[in-house]
């Protein structure tokens, strides 16, 4: 029979649907053609005796089957289950199909699809039906286009609480029958919500039939033959077992008794129906968990509401357009609360309380300001009193109760309830009850004695209200003796690894000590509300540390938190103390939230931000001036907020500005400079990526007396505006920079020389750093020209990785001779040579050369090289600093151990790391240091000196008394030998530092150059 052609009929309902669906758990099998039975042969007259037997109640339904021959397997009815959103008690809705006594089938009337013509809003069942069609296009096995070959076995649905996750799943299983091509298939629905949780240690086969026990006896038989086997579990993030029990604890005994959970876990890492199709859904916090267990799953994201969805379900539910309009647009303004839009519950939540509000005239835009507001106003909406009325005082009761049911659940991660959860509470169904009649509590739709909140949301906001909530009688603290724990536990990064959701209700607790809000509970319930939990919160964690108890969870954590209470006095007392602050911001919530706490914390000194793509608008965004006073007007939410955010930058207080690796349109940038130009900045470093600001910054920075420290990094292409402007900016009498570091430059020759002419100009640039720069032999010319000038006041100089050779080392070496003021000079990653660095040699040998520190890491220095170098380092009286690391000088290493033998010789660092020596080359070099007289710290980290080295330079360290203070070295630590080794160096050589380098990454080149206030 094709699924096409089903007709209505009339039939009753099964056993377990009598009334009411008595679980959600429930086997379906789905035989795809009409009469078609298993032949099996065995005898199957216990089971018809057992049939026979059974009285069939009035009102209940049983499969009118023919009477089975010997052999046969009973054939199950074809069963589609379709439930609508979680939301407000909608109707669990089943079709069904069964053959009638006479051998003919029955069939149904209508589609499948038309139940979602009676949910809860049936003007919204194309909304719902739309939601869910987006999603099954993305199931390969509901695609007849997918080949069996290409089909995953194992798909996961994920994504936020309230988004259609079941609803999804239940279409899933009403789609199954009909795409499904073999004989015989069947499904099975396993919902961990609630049933699986209270179960007892059962067998598989209990598990799979416990709502139908009269087919326990088939069943096995029936996944045995079946050629096509669907298990969808539903809500996996419900399970509550100890961590690390569903990977280790597994079960392949389908007769075996085990708690359910491991049961489901061997069901999904196919240790039981190994060829079965798997659904699962879960929350995203639960699904790095899920991925353990099974195997090579295709992810599908269940977002809910798409942004046309919402718009279509505002214009619907708020009749008036231009009301619905703008209440969708003040909704909007907060990023959370839009957000949380995609749950159908949240959306109906929203639009009821902004119907109400504006039908009263009020301006939306306050309960909307922050998710807290809503969810309160919401709650306050449901009770208010009458005018000139006094709080409701029997509310407390019920509140009480309420509040302590969603924090027990909170931390216990439970969100479906029973009359048991309600005992250890000492609380009453009756006490509930104003709560279910106003839908803040629903009853489930599968369980009538189990309710839940209508979102999890909801269930947050008033768990935090049970730490500010008082009520009368109450002596002691109510989470003493239960499962709900303190406040502070509450902003633990312990708990909330454990239990995500806690994050929510922590940003709700903030939010409810906003003092106006408090009132609104207060005059609302007729209870008292403490703000003890603010107050404990801002503590110290200990007398040492300054920070409060609040930043345990991170700074864009706390400003979030802090954002939600919405009280200024608030806080610029939380953020008394911070000094220095690290904010990577990547959604516009982060933006929000930390646009609103910069612009209170007075005494910050230094900040660094990363914007993430997508945060700010992309297009361009005209500036437009106000008539009046010559501001800023911007029509663009994002760019206002980050008008707000770059106010910070005119803090006195603030010195350091690092907005590295950030995506920031020319208006962004525009406006963080029109910032920078203002009177009360005093920033000393600046540092920023994006290519496209280096034109304005360069422009808001000209004549800026307190900046001392500029970096320009990212990939600056068209460089000749940039050179011009920093050549201004470097003229101009005013300037004190000190510092200047470019990235990844690219200049022809000619605009180079913009930049290097003003050094003569220039009496306070003392640092210049152009590494990774394609500066080119050419460039590095016209650069040494410039730092000839008797007026040049460059000391440190780093040109690594700018792609020089061996003919630019004569200009270098001239420089060398002429400049009396360079002192520490990088040239590394560039291919000098042997002759390179003889060239070099030239002039480091002459004898008013001060350079101090060379680093001449990747250069291609050999055995010549070496030679040269050593006998340098025998005149020279001023180079102390020696970084040869990643150079093939093994054959030259006698070399260099000969100078160390000198008593000329007056380096206090080599580097030798990543030089391919062996432990062929441990006993020269350990003579050496012997000898040497002011060596204070030698790099071999990344050499494979082996453990015959490695001894060999412990053991004649030991006893030695130079001067040698930190070695390091790649050595297996936790050798027996070494460890002996190590003991005795370190009793009689205590002075001497060993560092175990047994990472690749090698130590910044010229990390020593460059220091920032």
């Amino acid at each position: 029979m094709s699924h096409n052609s089903q007709k209505i009929g009339t039939t009753r309902c099964p056993p377990w649907v009598s009334g009411r669906v008595k679980s959600p758990s429930m086997p379906w099998a789905f035989p795809a053609t009409e009469g078609r039975t298993l032949q099996l042969g065995r005898a199957a007259s216990a089971v018809q005796g057992r049939e026979s037997q059974k009285a069939i109640p009035s009102g209940t339904w049983r499969s009118p089957c023919r009477k089975r021959q010997v052999g046969e397997l009973p054939l199950m009815p074809q069963i589609w289950c379709l439930r609508a959103y979680e939301v407000n008690r909608l109707p669990g809705i089943l079709c069904f199909s069964g053959e009638e006594e006479d051998g003919k089938p029955s069939v149904l009337e209508h589609q499948p699809a038309s139940a979602w013509k009676s949910t809860f809003w049936p003007e919204d069942s194309d909304i719902f039906h739309d939601v869910t069609q987006r999603n099954q296009k993305l199931i390969p096995f509901l695609s007849p286009q997918t080949g069996p070959e290409a089909r995953p076995r194992t798909v996961v649905l994920h994504g936020a609480a309230g988004v259609g996750k079941t609803t999804q799943a239940k279409r899933t299983l009403l789609d199954w029958s009909e795409f499904s091509q073999s004989p015989l298939h069947c499904a099975f629905y396993l919902s961990c919500r609630e049933e699986l949780n209270h179960m007892i240690p059962c067998t598989f086969t209990e598990l799979i039939s416990k709502d139908c026990p009269e087919m326990q006896d088939d069943a096995l038989e029936v996944l045995t033959q079946a050629e096509n086997v669907l298990f969808v579990v539903d809500g996996f993030e419900e399970l509550k077992v100890p961590a690390g029990v569903l990977i280790h604890d597994i079960c392949s005994d389908w007769n075996q008794k085990k708690p359910v959970p491991v049961l489901l876990s061997s069901l999904l890492k196919r240790k039981m129906v190994a060829k079965a199709t798997l659904l699962v859904t879960t929350r995203r916090e639960a699904l790095r968990e899920l991925l353990l267990l099974v195997e090579q799953p295709l992810l599908v994201e269940v977002e809910g509401f798409s942004e046309a969805d919402r718009v279509l379900f505002f214009l619907r539910h708020l009749e008036d357009t231009d009301q619905a309009l703008r209440a969708l647009d003040t909704v909007k303004h907060s990023p959370a609360l839009f957000h949380l839009c995609a749950a159908p519950a949240v959306c109906q939540l929203l639009c009821a309380s902004l119907k109400l509000l504006m039908d009263g005239g009020e301006d939306p835009g306050l309960a909307c300001q922050t998710t807290t507001s809503l969810f309160l106003r919401f709650l306050c909406d449901q009770f208010t009193p009458a005018p000139g009325g006094h709080p409701q005082h029997y509310l407390r009761r019920p509140l009480k109760a309420l509040c302590l049911l969603a924090a027990q659940g909170l931390w216990t991660q439970v969100s479906l309830f029973d009359t048991e959860d309600l005992e250890p509470l000492e609380v009453e169904e009756a006490d509930l009850r104003p709560f279910l009649d106003k839908h803040v509590l629903q009853r489930d739709r599968d369980h009538e004695d189990c309710f839940s909140f209508i979102h999890l949301s909801m269930q947050q906001f008033l768990a935090a209200a049970f730490y500010i909530l008082r009520f009368p009688g109450d002596s002691e603290w109510q989470g003493s003796t239960l499962d709900i724990r303190g406040v502070r536990e509450l902003f633990s990064t312990e708990a909330r690894a454990r239990n995500p959701q806690l994050a929510q209700a922590g940003h709700f607790l903030w939010g409810l000590l906003n003092g106006a809000r408090a009132r609104e509970l207060e005059a609302t319930f007729g209870c008292q509300v403490s703000l003890e939990a603010g107050q404990e919160l801002l503590k110290r964690t200990s007398e040492e540390e300054e920070e409060p108890v609040l930043w345990a969870v991170g700074l864009l954590e706390v400003f979030h938190c802090l954002y939600e209470s919405q009280d200024s006095e608030l806080v610029s007392k939380a953020t008394a103390a911070l000094k220095d602050a690290s904010l990577h911001l990547t959604t516009s919530q982060d933006l929000l939230s930390c646009s609103f706490c910069l612009q209170h914390c007075q005494d910050l000194q230094r900040l660094s931000l990363r914007v993430a793509k997508g945060v700010l608008p992309e297009e361009e965004v005209a500036l437009e001036l106000d008539a009046l006073d010559g501001s800023v007007v911007l029509n663009s939410e994002p760019l206002c907020l980050w008008m707000d955010l770059c106010s910070v930058v005119s803090n006195k207080n603030l010195r350091a500005l690092d907005i590295s690796r950030s995506f920031l349109s020319e208006p962004a940038v525009r406006l963080l400079c029109d910032c920078m130009t203002h009177i009360s900045c005093r920033l000393q470093t600046v540092t920023i990526f994006p290519e496209t600001a280096y034109q304005d910054l360069c422009l808001a920075l000209v004549g800026k007396t307190t900046l001392t420290h500029l970096t320009l990094g990212g990939s600056v292409l068209e460089a000749q505006m940039l050179m011009l402007l920093l050549g201004e900016t470097l003229k101009h009498n005013r300037c004190r920079l000190q510092c200047l570091r470019l990235g990844l430059c690219s200049a022809p020759t000619l605009h180079w020389s913009y930049l290097f002419l003003t050094l003569q100009f220039n009496h306070s640039l003392t640092c210049l750093d152009l590494s990774d720069s394609q500066l080119l032999d050419g460039g590095a010319k016209l650069l040494c020209a410039g730092l000839r000038h008797p007026t040049c006041p460059v000391q440190r100089l780093s040109l690594e990785n700018c792609q020089l050779t061996e003919a630019c080392c004569k200009e270098v070496s001239v420089t060398l001779v002429v400049s009396q003021k360079l002192t520490h000079l990088c040239l590394a990653k560039n291919d000098l040579g042997d002759n390179g660095v003889e060239t070099l040699c030239e002039g480091l040998r002459y004898p008013y050369c001060r350079l101090q520190a060379l680093v001449l890491r990747d250069c291609n220095v050999g055995k010549r090289g070496c030679r040269q170098l050593s006998t340098l380092l025998r005149d020279n009286w001023s180079l102390t600093h020696l970084d040869l690391g990643l150079n093939p000088i093994a054959a030259g290493l006698w070399f260099l151990c000969d100078a160390l033998r000198n008593p000329n010789f007056h380096l206090k660092y080599l580097g030798l790391w990543g030089c391919s020596l062996t432990p062929l080359h441990c006993g020269e070099l350990a003579s050496a240091l012997v000898s040497n007289q002011t060596l204070e710290t030698l790099d071999l980290g990344q050499n494979a000196l082996g453990l015959s080295g490695v001894t060999v330079l412990l053991e004649a360290l030991r006893d030695s008394s130079g001067p040698l203070r930190t070695l390091r070295l790649k050595m297996d630590a936790w050798n027996t030998k070494v460890q002996e080794v190590l003991r005795e160096v370190k009793e009689s050589n205590p002075g001497l530092t060993l560092d175990s380098a047994m990472g690749t990454k090698a130590p910044s080149c010229c990390q020593f150059f460059f220091s920032t206030p």
